[in-house]
């Protein structure tokens, strides 16, 4: 069944395969796997290669690059889903490259229900790097990663022991919002600031300011140019403007 399943993954274009026991998943600041899924037994993680779109200067193309290895990577895992759903009469939940988040008081950081860090760690498929994501033995940092949560128990990987990251801080000193300035630990907010300023903080600011406006000053700022890619974000679902930690990690190039 493994053999089949990672077979069935490399035919339709997936980078790499692991899988991992629930009881093996440890993700510190996420619910409990069993709360997503009472039954899960593995967690299959699937692994793509981010193609050279981070290293435009045009922002624009870099997030529409982005965009495309995601919806690649989502579309695959449904079809390896949906594969083993008929195949084995499996139950399966896709879990997507992006997460909805939610405010984690503990720490006041917005958390993912699931952690794909964490999960591909769990899965063999690399483990934690100085910027805090993970990187793999052949792509590096740059890896994007999806999941499939199933009933079926399936033999897990191993995870990797061999540290990856060689410890070079260039992500650290990359990083202009200093959000890994503190090791092993990411500052969320100050990343999302500055890698996704038009995505949910970046629009409550626009419509606050444009709430206390007046209809003069509003028509203004619909006409605006950051008005544009605020709307573009949306539409996008995410547009990132900062992949400096992972183009400039030297670990896989």
């Amino acid at each position: 069944m493994k053999g089949e399943i990672k077979d069935y993954s490399k035919e339709i274009g997936v980078d790499d395969i692991g899988f991992a026991s629930a009881q093996n998943y440890n993700s510190p600041n996420t619910p409990p796997i069993k709360e997503i899924y009472p039954k899960i037994k593995t967690i299959i993680v699937l692994a793509f290669q981010q193609l050279d779109h981070s290293e435009s200067e045009n922002i624009q193309v870099a997030s529409l690059g982005h965009k495309i290895t995601s919806e690649f990577a989502n579309s695959s895992t449904y079809k390896i889903a949906r594969f083993m759903k008929q195949k084995f009469n499996a139950k399966v939940i896709p879990v997507p490259t992006q997460n909805l988040v939610n405010m984690n008081p503990k720490i006041n950081s917005p958390v993912a229900d699931i952690s794909l860090r964490h999960a591909a760690f769990a899965a063999g498929l690399g483990n934690f790097g100085r910027h805090n994501i993970i990187i793999h033995p052949e792509m590096g940092s740059k890896v994007i990663f999806t999941a499939i949560l199933t009933n079926l128990e399936i033999q897990p990987d191993i995870p990797i022991e061999e540290r990856l990251c060689i410890d070079c801080d260039i992500c650290v000193k990359e990083c202009p919002a200093h959000a890994l300035d503190e090791e092993n630990k990411t500052d969320v907010m100050k990343c999302l600031f500055n890698s996704q300023p038009y995505g949910f903080i970046g629009n409550v600011g626009f419509w606050t300011k444009f709430a206390e406006s007046t209809p003069e000053e509003q028509k203004q700022m619909v006409s605006d140019n950051e008005f544009k890619k605020l709307y573009d974000a949306l539409t996008l679902s995410s547009q990132y403007i900062c992949f400096n930690c992972t183009k400039s990690c030297p670990a896989g190039q």
